[in-house]
């Protein structure tokens, strides 16, 4: 059987809406580091409104990256040496590149924007 032009337009339109979901995600990378050092082992999550994104691994020279669904305001979980800081950040369906160094003050874990 020959295929009609639907049956080709089918697929072409899936792809095409596969692209599109994606270009419209959110997205957030850069690196993470502990003072001047390199954050390795640590580990951020974010959470945009209702939705939440499990945590990805910082690689050894601190860096990170996140995938999100949307666009719009979030809160980002760092997490290290068995302690977690928070972050409020913008995803747009840009890229968007957010450094992080992390402190401590008074025993506490606290996430700056670099």
């Amino acid at each position: 059987m020959e295929p009609t032009m639907t049956h080709r337009l089918v697929p072409a339109v899936a792809i095409l809406a596969l692209a599109v979901s994606a270009a419209s995600a959110g997205e957030v990378y850069g690196k993470i580091l502990e003072g001047s050092t390199p954050a390795a082992g640590a580990a951020v999550s974010a959470k945009c409104g209702a939705k939440a994104y499990p945590e990805v691994k910082v690689d050894k020279a601190g860096s990170y990256h996140l995938v999100l669904a949307e666009a719009g305001k979030c809160t980002l979980t760092i997490s290290a040496k068995g302690q977690s800081a928070t972050l409020e950040v913008v995803s747009y369906d840009d890229p968007a590149q957010v450094d992080v160094v992390l402190e401590t003050k008074d025993g506490k874990l606290v996430a700056k924007r670099k």
